[in-house]
């Protein structure tokens, strides 16, 4: 079970929103590449990046600050002998060429939201030329999946998209609960089984974590095929200890 620290990107800082609302915004940090090695330093075994600047504009605004993260991040883990941190990153993915400058930047996978939804098409291209590398962000409410960075709720019923995209080869989904995220609510666990019950690829949560017990509910649902959760505004704020959490996560899996 990965616990997946989460750096969202606005104006080049580290912040955080609430249910997605750029109004309601929270800085916690000028830097974020130091936040970032903040988090390695802490034991993250992944970095789940979002340019929310993007995932507005429909293209990357935030592409600088990433640059910076992907080069401490691999910088540090060079310096001390550890093993390289894979970094994903959503927000403002729309074409194949954006996906390749990020990837040759290091990110280890990008991550399609909106156009998966708009441009099923791109994704199947994504998928195909750059295999083993794509995740999709399934972001809900009440089960139906929103674009456009949350603004606009669609139509489409998430496990239907999720099977759907299955077969065009992703590497994992990653379901959000729109009305929990930033919330400290906790995750909204019966629907990520019901996903992760439904598709054959792995499932990482999101949106809500409140605490080491959101930690444990995941745990004891992992075999359903959830492979990770990330965590936001809970360890920026202190109510999740990572570090606490990541040696939860151990003694349970090796239990």
């Amino acid at each position: 079970m990965l616990l997946i620290p989460a750096i969202d990107l606005k104006d080049g800082r580290c912040v955080r929103l609430k249910q997605g609302d750029m109004s309601r915004v929270t800085v916690f940090s000028e830097d974020p590449a130091e936040m970032a090695l903040h988090w390695v330093k802490k034991g993250a075994k992944r970095l789940h990046l979002v340019d929310l600047n993007g995932a507005f504009a429909g293209k990357p605004v935030n592409e600088l600050a990433v640059r910076h993260i992907v080069r401490a991040v691999q910088g540090y883990a060079l310096e001390n002998g550890l093993q390289d941190v894979p970094i994903q990153l959503g927000g403002g993915i729309r074409d194949l060429d954006t996906v390749e400058r990020y990837l040759d930047h290091g990110l280890r996978y990008i991550i399609v939201g909106t156009a998966a939804v708009k441009n099923p098409g791109f994704l199947q291209d994504a998928c195909g030329v750059f295999a083993g590398h794509i995740i999709v962000g399934l972001d809900a409410q009440d089960g139906k999946v929103a674009t456009d960075g949350w603004s606009k709720l669609s139509r489409h019923d998430v496990i239907e998209l999720g099977r759907k995209y299955e077969g065009f080869g992703i590497e994992a989904i990653i379901y959000t609960d729109i009305g929990r995220d930033g919330m400290l609510q906790g995750l909204n666990i019966a629907a990520t089984v019901r996903l992760a019950q439904a598709v054959g690829v792995p499932v990482i949560a999101s949106g809500g974590v409140q605490s080491i017990r959101d930690v444990e509910a995941l745990c004891a649902v992992r075999h359903e095929g959830i492979e990770g959760v990330i965590c936001g505004r809970s360890i920026y704020e202190g109510t999740l200890d990572l570090e606490e959490a990541q040696r939860c996560v151990d003694a349970l899996e090796g239990s």
